[in-house]
């Protein structure tokens, strides 16, 4: 099991990021919670990381912090979500705003996410709610806020590359093409860097 990675970044391409260790490069998928953590390329960077094994591909998921991967174990251990969807739930929300749709039977929040219909989102609030009632209680850390991470990253590029990263993110993510491009058009402004408009798109959409 790989659990913990440290190197320097050196792509990043939402939500899949590229990390050198020792001149070995590690691709890691990450939700863009914890994506939009990251440091600008080049600079060292440690993510906590879940590794998963499949007949057809070997996959590492990356994470900012213990108490994300803790959830994104959680999630993937719910009936119907695998680690594609359970990277989409952590992208549209911090783990604190899912504890608390799960906590108080909010099915109507969990369907706004990608993937998620009514009958999934009370299938994961029947199936976690006992299950994460001390989750949060049991972390040495405190849990993400996504608030708390808003200020923006990462350089400038033309504004088409910029919405069609941002399209590829929100596709990567679970969204079908014609709605990621209607996110993306309805929240871009000029001068948005790529992570900020994806922010934004996950925003508007919950």
């Amino acid at each position: 099991m790989i659990g913990r990675i440290h190197g320097t970044l050196l792509e990043k391409q939402p939500p899949n990021v590229l990390i050198d260790v020792g001149g070995i490069g590690y691709e890691i998928q990450m939700p863009m919670t914890s994506f939009y953590q990251l440091p600008e390329v080049d600079q060292p960077v440690t993510v906590f990381t879940h590794f998963v094994v499949r007949e057809d591909a070997q996959l590492l998921f990356g994470f900012a912090d213990k108490v994300e991967r803790g959830l994104f174990r959680e999630l993937i251990k719910a009936n119907g979500v695998g680690p594609k969807l359970g990277l989409a739930i952590l992208s549209g929300m911090s783990a604190s705003q899912f504890l608390q749709c799960v906590q108080h039977g909010d099915v109507s929040g969990l369907t706004r996410l990608p993937g998620i219909g009514k009958k999934t989102a009370e299938r994961l609030v029947v199936e976690l709610k006992d299950r994460l009632a001390d989750f949060g209680k049991n972390q040495n850390v405190a849990l993400p806020d996504l608030e708390a991470r808003m200020a923006d990253k990462g350089a400038i590029i033309s504004l088409n590359d910029v919405r069609e990263e941002a399209q590829s993110a929100l596709i990567a993510l679970g969204y079908k093409p014609a709605q990621a491009s209607k996110m993306v058009s309805g929240v871009y402004n000029d001068g948005m860097a790529s992570e900020a408009v994806i922010r934004e798109a996950l925003k508007a959409a919950m």
